[in-house]
């Protein structure tokens, strides 16, 4: 191994240093000098043990002297800054952001070139500033710890509490008796399947990283995203709390019965539940309001009263029952009543399985109790998965054995009425089970009015137990824990809602106050919410909604982690592994049949709410990005069909017009961007280039390509943005028409702005647009330049320097205008977002025309363009005109044939003009401006030196026209400037003009060429594009 040695430091070889950093809260971090501690250094010449770095907070003169808390940090044995991997680096990881404890690849790189500058003649240690970039952790030790919870009191207690609610103590027996022990065991084990399966997607979600306050709605939005998230988060939060005015009405009710047992009414028995409902709540609020220390103890309080009402239950089965519970149908374990119970008895039409099935599911939504308080879990990734799955285990068991005990010792109907007690054997004429146990229950069952037994009395479990006040006592304590849980979920939930500002209007109740970060605005609203509810005292028609509300949020947890196994994203890695895509697939499934199941109507008010959430989300796109399973979708989709578009042959039916646009900075060239983006949005291809400089690159905002980015995307641009370092125009775009494009998806057509202030740039310059030009006809690809009467390049109004391919435009009129002077870019980032300028191609251009003059067939492009612009709301009442070579003989000939070839395209361009004067000789005024224009340029014979040959002076100028070239090209030069006169004659009023653009000759000096294409344009006061195909056909009238 090589040993380490410094020159500039004087280092002893083999021997790192140790390095010490500090920095200051108050202050911008500073560096000291430092120095070496060699004196644990073994002297044999090896390479050591990496030294340590201490990382503290506090300043350097004060760092030896407190006891605050300090870091021990070891860097790698490559370098003194490249430290070792450590867990605070990747503790607040965000998208766009590097945690600053961590050394840059610039520092790194550098840290040779003398930034970090290792001296030795100083005894005062270095301090490198670490922060936590966030760390909640971090913060939490500065001030008292907040109150977190375990897997059993956080999670496992408040899912079980929920769970044994109201439906337990009031419902399930009368389930029992209406389906049968059978049915019943299936409706548990069915909602059980479903819950186990939602489950364990929570489980998966919650080991998926770290989890924090928000519950059902934080797994969901960041794994499918704000649109789903968002909604679901404002539904969940509404269903909380309309679950918590479910459990406080389920309360009412009995503390109602009760009072009417004793004969206390305060107005009516509607009006009763109403005030017993409102107190009631009004109490849990100020119970939640005290903090997550005291709703926990009461919870705990709830827990134990509950299992000594379990204990006094079970305790009643096997203590042998008096004459009175038998006249109440109760006749201990009998093995005849287990049997008789065991089949369905439908008792009313409207009654089935499904019904009962609605009946006791609102039982199971509280799964998700612990999961909604995450953030004030110790540890949600472990407590979560356990806590929840337990929770289930043991209330379903109680469950199947709840319905099984209550149906072997309760017979159906009996009258509870002591005389109805058969006396002797006579069993003539009596009906029911009742009969083998000596009592007669035959009249009320015959009548129908039968009041007590399994079948019509809600209050079984507390006369089987041994003592009715217990169970009394653990229906309170299951109603009123089941709601002061709700209530503490809906506001969690919708506070971390209010703070992703997905929605507006509701930051107000974002705000959090304690150590605990109480959401105390949010219980206000949800009181009121459930208060609301309560004056409705209608049991069941709060139980239909709270129903679909759930098992709608069941759907999407489902939804969300089938969506994330299948999209293989390396971001999906759950510590969880006892989870199934398809489990998962099968439980978002089977959520949305039960809802609709239950209550269709519902069902489909559920999913109309969540669709105009969604809507909203999808439209305003909020400004988030958690990496979410959708965005991994997404680039799977896109990698897919991009791969299968590879195993396709072109088709001249299908080709598009896939641009190459060298915009520079797009925000420098907006009209460039609204003209390409016109005809390709949602129908091409088109991507920016962006060519850079080597002293630009020097210069340019590390920022600045996602600043470019968010600027096109705000103008709605539907475009790629690439930008290439390079030495040259030429040589940047060379590159970028090889490499641009991944498969089919690759530019076929490169689009440039003009250089209008060609006369005076160098002529390197000129020659490298005109070779641009040639490299791009060599490699098949079409071409577009653009003209703008004003110009394309807007930077003087950005301080920022621009490629010298593209040098501002000017006015036709003045030719010898200077280009504004440009001023170096200091910040592009620093424009902001408002830098949206527009152009003449967002406007609406009314019934104004689009002048074509195809000049020379280039296989439709030309033609193709233009109508694709048509389809344009702006350009869509446009009328285009198309204007071709003809002689005057054959004018009407040449016009028909045209338009009979536009109609086998249907293109639907009718007006066709035979241009017959285009041979003739331009006016004298305006070739002398075109000679005039290009004599700088003129390479005359007097000017060859003595000895010369005729191809020296070419040789030093091969960018000039010599007189020889000028006059072989004479005639065509004539014929720019007469098809100028008529672009000019017939276009004044037109919004856009096309013509056909020449083929450079291989012999043709660069300067003439730009000339032509000068003259081509000039005088115009509307946009003018001089467009070329590569010479294959992109029309067809042909159906294959």
């Amino acid at each position: 191994m090589g040993q380490f040695t410094s020159k500039r430091d004087g280092l002893v070889s083999g021997i790192l240093p140790r390095v010490r950093f500090s920095a200051n809260k108050e202050q911008t971090p500073k560096y000291s000098t430092h120095h070496f501690d060699c004196s644990s250094q073994q002297q044999d010449g090896n390479l050591q043990i990496p030294p340590t770095i201490v990382v503290s907070d506090m300043d350097s003169s004060s760092a030896e002297h407190r006891g605050s808390r300090s870091e021990l940090r070891r860097n790698s044995f490559y370098s003194t800054l490249d430290l070792v991997p450590q867990l605070e680096h990747y503790a607040s990881t965000l998208p766009h952001q590097q945690t600053r404890s961590r050394p840059s690849l610039e520092a790194l790189r550098r840290a040779s070139e003398g930034s970090f500058p290792l001296q030795e003649t100083t005894s005062h240690p270095i301090y490198l500033p670490v922060t936590d970039g966030g760390n909640e952790e971090s913060q939490a030790r500065k001030e008292k710890a907040p109150v977190r919870f375990g897997w059993v009191t956080g999670v496992m207690v408040r899912c079980m509490l929920n769970i044994w609610g109201v439906i337990l103590f009031l419902r399930l027996s009368l389930i029992t008796s209406k389906a049968g022990v059978l049915f019943t065991w299936l409706i548990i084990l069915m909602s059980v399947t479903v819950t186990s399966v939602t489950a364990l997607s929570v489980s998966a979600i919650a080991t998926n990283g770290r989890v924090t306050s928000g519950g059902a709605y934080f797994m969901i939005s960041r794994s499918l995203g704000p649109e789903i998230g968002g909604p679901i988060g404002m539904v969940f939060s509404f269903a909380n709390a309309l679950a918590c005015a479910l459990n406080t009405v389920g309360f009412a009710e009995v503390v109602v019965d009760i009072m009417q047992e004793f004969g206390v009414v305060m107005v009516d028995e509607v009006n009763d539940m109403r005030i017993v409902g409102v107190i009631t709540v009004t109490i849990l609020l100020f119970i939640s309001l005290a903090g997550m220390e005291w709703e926990s103890k009461a919870q705990i309080v709830f827990f134990i009263v509950l299992l000594v009402s379990f204990s006094n239950y079970f305790v009643g089965t096997i203590i042998p029952p008096s004459p009175e519970k038998k006249a109440q149908g109760i006749f201990g374990y009998r093995s005849e009543i287990f049997i008789s119970n065991l089949k369905p008895d439908w008792r009313k039409p409207d009654e089935g399985f499904f019904q009962m099935f609605a009946i006791f599911f609102p039982s199971a939504i509280g799964i998700l109790s612990g999961a909604n308080i995450s953030g004030d879990l110790k540890d949600p990734a472990t407590a979560i998965p356990k806590g929840t799955l337990t929770a289930i285990f043991w209330t379903t068991l109680s469950e199947l054995v709840i319905s099984a005990t209550v149906a072997s010792c309760v017979v159906r109907d009996a009258s509870g009425n002591m005389s109805d007690i058969l006396h002797g054997n006579i069993t003539d004429g009596c009906v029911g089970l009742g009969c083998d146990f000596g009592w007669n229950f035959t009249e009320c069952i015959q009548s129908q009015s039968c009041t007590h037994g399994l079948a019509n009395n809600n209050k079984v479990m507390g006369q089987i137990s041994g003592s009715s006040h217990l169970i009394t006592a653990g229906v309170f304590a299951a109603s009123l824990s089941s709601a002061l849980g709700f209530l503490v979920s809906a506001p969690k939930v919708f506070q971390c809602l209010c703070r992703d500002n997905i929605y507006p209007y509701i930051g107000f109740f974002a705000k959090g106050y304690g150590k605990n970060d109480e959401p105390l605005r949010a219980y206000i609203l949800c009181y009121v919410i459930a208060v609301a509810f309560i004056l409705i005292a209608k049991l069941d028609t709060i139980a239909s909604l709270i129903s679909n509300f759930f098992l709608c949020s069941y759907s999407l947890i489902n939804f969300s982690c089938f969506y994330a196994s299948i999209t293989n994203s390396p971001g999906w890695r759950p510590s969880f592994h006892y989870y199934s895509k398809w489990t998962a697939l099968f439980g978002a499934v089977i959520s949305v049949v039960l809802m609709f199941r239950f209550t269709w109507w519902a069902a489909l008010t559920t999913f109309c709410i969540i669709f105009f959430l969604f809507g909203y989300v999808n439209y305003n796109k909020p400004k988030v990005n958690w990496g979410s399973s959708v965005q991994a979708g997404s680039y799977n989709l896109a990698l897919s069909y991009t791969v299968s578009l590879s195993g396709v042959e072109d088709h001249v039916k299908n080709f598009r017009p896939q641009c190459l646009v060298l915009t520079g900075p797009p925000n420098q060239r907006p009209a460039l961007v609204d003209f390409v983006g016109s005809f390709t949005k949602h129908i091409s291809l088109m991507i920016c280039g962006d060519i850079i400089t080597e002293q630009d690159r020097q210069t340019r905002p590390q920022d600045a390509t996602d600043w470019l980015v968010k600027w096109m995307n705000k103008r709605k641009v539907r475009s790629f943005y690439t930008p290439f370092t390079a030495g040259s125009l030429r040589v940047g775009a060379r590159h970028l028409l090889q490499a641009s494009g991944l498969g089919k998806l690759k530019p076929n057509t490169l689009v440039l702005g003009f250089k209008a202030n060609w006369r005076d740039s160098t002529p390197e310059s000129i020659e490298d647009y005109i070779n641009t030009i040639y490299d791009t006809f060599d490699s098949n690809y079409c071409l577009c330049i653009l003209r703008m009467m004003d110009g394309l390049d807007i930077s003087d109004q950005f301080d920022s320097e621009v490629n010298q391919g593209f040098e501002p435009d000017e006015a036709v009129e003045n030719d010898n205008q200077q280009s504004p002077e440009r001023e170096p870019a200091d910040n592009l980032s620093d424009k902001g977002d408002s830098d949206q300028i527009k152009t003449v191609f967002q406007n609406d251009q009314g019934k104004k025309t689009i002048d074509v003059y195809w000049i020379a067939d280039d296989g439709g492009l030309t033609l193709l363009v233009p109508y694709l612009l048509t389809r344009r709301k702006h350009w869509h009442h446009s009328k285009v005109r198309v204007f071709i070579v003809g002689d005057e003989q054959n004018m009407e000939e040449g016009r028909n044939e045209m338009i009979a070839l536009l109609k086998r395209f249907r293109l639907d361009f009718n007006d066709v003009t035979v241009m017959t004067d285009s041979e003739r000789r331009p006016q004298a005024k305006n070739l002398s401006r075109f000679v005039d224009s290009i004599a700088p340029f003129r390479l005359y014979d007097d000017e060859q030196e003595e000895g010369d040959s005729v191809q020296e002076p070419r040789q030093r100028a091969s960018w000039k026209i010599s007189d020889k070239e000028f006059e072989a090209f004479k005639l065509k030069s004539e014929r720019k400037v007469r098809l100028n006169e008529i672009i000019r004659r017939n276009s004044q009023h037109a919004a856009l003009v096309l013509v056909s653009l020449p083929v450079p000759h291989s012999d043709c000096p660069s300067a003439l060429y730009m000339a032509w294409l000068d003259t081509l344009t000039c005088g115009l006061h509307c946009p003018a594009v001089l467009i070329r195909g590569n010479q294959q056909n992109v029309l067809t009238f042909y159906c294959q």
